[in-house]
Parts: structure tokens; sequence; C-alpha cells
């Protein structure tokens, strides 16, 4: 395990306000729950056992969706607004940014990897109602596997009774 540089102490503001940051339930993510929701389609939130921990989860479909802060996941759009740099601890946060970066590669081919279709949705595409609107139907595109019946036992006093009766 290699070990980071100790790093300058870091502003007890500006700890506070990170403190802040949330990684499930953002206003971006809910965003996109909400519109797939509205179109029927029903997901699991963050399934831990899959590789970086998808924000949305089509087990039917085999597919996942990462809903991506743009500034801490760098949207790849020059365009976007939310895509910047601090100005303060320069080497810091583009370290940080590339190991980001890095892992939601890793994660991604994971994912792949194991048959699942990845989607990545970015904090500035979850205002536009069209954008949204196309994910649902690429959702929709994706097949659904059928699902095994579950076969119903008897209860254990059912067994009994049923037993004595042959």
């Amino acid at each position: 395990m290699t070990r980071r540089k100790e790093s300058p102490p870091v502003d007890p503001a500006r700890s506070a306000q990170m403190a802040l940051v949330r990684g499930k339930d953002t206003k971006p993510e809910l965003r996109v729950r909400r519109a797939l929701h509205a179109a029927g389609l029903r997901y699991r939130l963050q399934d831990k056992r899959l590789p970086g921990r998808p924000d949305l989860v089509f087990p039917s479909r085999r597919t996942v969706i990462f809903v991506h802060g743009c500034f801490w996941h760098r949207d790849p759009n020059p365009a976007c607004p939310f895509t910047r740099t601090p100005k303060t601890r320069l080497e810091f946060w583009e370290g940080k940014f590339a190991e980001n970066t890095a892992r939601d590669a890793r994660n991604e081919a994971a994912l792949a990897a194991d048959g699942w279709k990845v989607f990545v949705v970015w904090e500035c595409e979850t205002k536009d109602a069209a954008r949204l609107a196309r994910l649902v139907e690429e959702i929709r595109a994706e097949p659904e596997k059928p699902r095994r019946r579950q076969r119903k036992s008897r209860p254990a006093w059912s067994r009994k009774r049923f037993a004595e009766r042959t």
C-alpha cells in the first residue's frame, strides 16, 4: 500500500465545507431517480456488491448508472461550468482528480468485464429533460432477462399434514 505525502494542514472552514459534501442522495442523483421512476423503471440503489457501488442498478437488465458530479469526476465536456479546479493547493487537487478518474475507469472496466452495461450521467446533464428522456429510452432498450419463477414450498405444518393423508 502506498503512503500519501504529508499535506499542509487544511483550513478548518474548508474542512467544514467539504464535510457537507454528500456521497448519495444528491440533487443530481434524485433528479435522475425521479425521471426513471416516473417512466415506470424500477431499480436498486448503491449495490455494495458491485465495483464502484453504482448509484442505480437494474439487475434484470444487467445495467448500472453512475451519476457523476462534474467537479469531483471531471466532466470531459469543456463547456461544463461545474468542472473547475480550485486555485489553492493545486498539486493536491490535481492528484485527487487524477485518482478519482482512474478509479472511475477501473470500476467501469470491471463492470463491463462482468457483463454489465454502464451509463454515466453527468451532474450538468441532469437539468436537461431531453437528456433524461434519452436515458430512459436507452435503459428501456436494454433487454430484460426473464425472471426465474420461485417454487413455493409448503410450510412445515402443511407438509406433515399432507404426508399423513398419503
